[in-house]
This record gives structure tokens, sequence and C-alpha cells, in this order.
């Protein structure tokens, strides 16, 4: 079943998700970036280029040619491709096919129309029965 982790309270849902895609691939997994919205996906492409400072994280759009081979892909469609195990959500809905994926991971800001719809994603995971990790960035700093 698939473990959910949903990080509460980011101050950048962006550099978030770059440093979790960071920490996804020194831990040698593969992760798939949901990012339903164009802006999304060309915000994340442009970030995941200079996060961390001294260097980046290699990745691709899921239907480039590289995609078999580079570890972080960016897609609008959760379905594709094969071997992510990680799924990052920058989507406002729950991502389609996220039960195939081992973990999936939910960025929630301090903004109030991202809680409220994480609120109602964290309910569809909760009341299906899926195991879910809450970590509030708020508490760590």
């Amino acid at each position: 079943m698939t473990s959910i982790d949903f990080y509460f309270n980011a101050d950048d849902r962006m550099r978030l998700a770059c440093r979790l895609a960071g920490k996804a691939i020194a831990q040698g997994r593969r992760l798939l970036v949901w990012a339903p919205l164009a802006d999304s996906a060309q915000a994340i492409d442009r970030m995941l280029w200079t996060t961390p400072a001294t260097g980046f994280v290699p990745h691709c759009m899921a239907h480039d040619a590289l995609a078999a081979e580079t570890p972080v892909l960016i897609s609008a469609a959760a379905t594709e491709p094969n071997g992510c195990d990680i799924l990052l959500n920058l989507g406002v809905e729950c991502p389609p096919s996220f039960e195939r994926f081992d973990r999936l991971l939910e960025i929630v800001s301090r903004a109030d129309d991202d809680r409220e719809s994480a609120r109602r994603r964290y309910r569809f995971y909760r009341e299906r029965g899926y195991p879910i990790a809450d970590h509030d960035l708020a508490a760590s700093t």
C-alpha cells in the first residue's frame, strides 16, 4: 500500500520539492513530479537546474528521450512512466493512479487555499486507509 507523507507549513513549495527530489536521488530512488499545470512544471524544471546552489538535480520531462535514464521526471500525467517509485504532487487534487507508487509526497504551504485543498486530499487518503506521516515544518525551525 502506498505510504503518504504530508509536509505542512512549507515556506516555499518548489524549494522543498527540489530538496525532496535531491533526497530521493541520494537514496537511489526514482521520483515523478506530478505538475498538472504548465506553470508548475516550468517552475520546478527551472528550480531543479539551480537547486541545490552547488549543483542541480538531474531531471527531464517524462516524454523526453532521456526519461528512462533520468532519476527525476516531471509530468502532467501520473500514470506515466514506469520505473518511478515515489510520486511528488504539485497539484491541488489527488494525483491519478497514485496507488501504483510506493510513496506519495504532499507539500502544503501556509496559504489558506493550499491548506484547504490539502485537507481534502488528506481526508480522501485517510478514509481509504492509507498510512499517512505528518511532517510539520514549522515545528522543525
